[in-house]
């Protein structure tokens, strides 16, 4: 799966780019709330839990000089807002704008139910990729996983595994990665840089019209995915932090050849799936011509 343990400090992260994308967040918020928001009443407790949570117990403590909390209320020094976390008179809505309002991390509440399967029961999500969340509530781990080619076989039994073995207070991370030929929007629940998981190579190829790629619009998005156990309620909580970086920065940093032979190396299948068949072949010529030119000229 990829996945190793991280320190509990690398759970959630700012950077100088915070303001800028909470304020998208915001009108996301305002304007998208059905794709960004959802809850199921079985959610509840584990809304409440991970509120105080990254309210009171880590934003706080973690970045002292811009958040704090007095008396009920926690403080946003950066943009100015204050939110309620007296949690017995709030309801989920208002838990997971908030959450939403004050942290980059999209969390998708994955709840045990009788028979130890996790299930998707709440979502704080603005910057999704191809996941329409409220088209998945209620679906357990596989079943949200379905589209992903060799989940079933190779990771299916593994990950149930891991979920149910999750113990409070470790974290665990992974990245994942794809091309995004169309500019630098993170919010992205239908539009998708995946294609059909059960196509092959050729196939993809008589099916797709390749695109012809504009670099100022082609970005490397990167996403950080953290699980971690809530002691309470035993919710597991899958988090995402998604960042975009221009694929001209790649190059220009001299990165370019090596995103190449990944892209190259990635498998029949898994390529297919992250739509290689519509960016490939132009992409990878694209990162390696500089380099190319130096060897032809050395």
């Amino acid at each position: 799966m990829g996945i190793a343990k991280m320190p509990r400090s690398e759970w959630i992260k700012i950077d100088q780019g915070y303001p800028e994308r909470i304020n998208r967040r915001k009108l996301l918020l305002k304007n998208e709330q059905d794709f960004c928001i959802g809850s199921d009443r079985v959610a509840r407790p584990a809304i409440e839990e991970l509120y105080i949570e990254i309210m009171v117990n880590q934003l706080p403590n973690r970045f002292p000089t811009m958040f704090s909390v007095k008396r009920r209320t926690f403080i946003n020094h950066v943009t100015g807002a204050k939110y309620s976390l007296n949690v017995a008179k709030l309801n989920d809505k208002y838990m997971l704008n908030a959450l939403a309002e004050n942290v980059e991390e999209d969390f998708y509440f994955m709840c045990p139910d009788a028979d130890g399967d996790y299930r998707l029961q709440a979502y704080s999500s603005c910057f999704p990729q191809g996941l329409l969340s409220s088209s998945k509530m209620g679906l357990s781990v596989r079943e949200i996983h379905q589209p992903v080619p060799g989940y079933e076989q190779r990771l299916g039994n593994g990950v149930d595994k891991h979920f149910r073995r999750m113990e409070p207070g470790v974290f665990v991370g992974r990245l994942n990665w794809s091309i995004q030929i169309d500019g630098d929007e993170l919010f992205r629940p239908l539009a998708k840089n995946t294609g059909d998981p059960d196509a092959t190579a050729s196939t993809a190829h008589a099916a797709i019209q390749r695109e012809i790629i504009d670099y100022d619009k082609t970005y490397l998005r990167c996403e950080h995915h953290t699980l971690t156990c809530l002691p309470r309620t035993k919710t597991v909580m899958f988090c995402v932090r998604s960042y975009l970086t221009p694929i001209k920065q790649i190059k220009e940093e001299g990165n370019g050849p090596a995103l190449a032979d990944a892209c190259d190396t990635m498998p029949e299948r898994f390529g297919v799936y992250k739509r290689r068949p519509v960016w490939g072949n132009q992409l990878c010529e694209w990162l390696r011509e500089g380099i190319r030119k130096v060897e032809l000229n050395a």
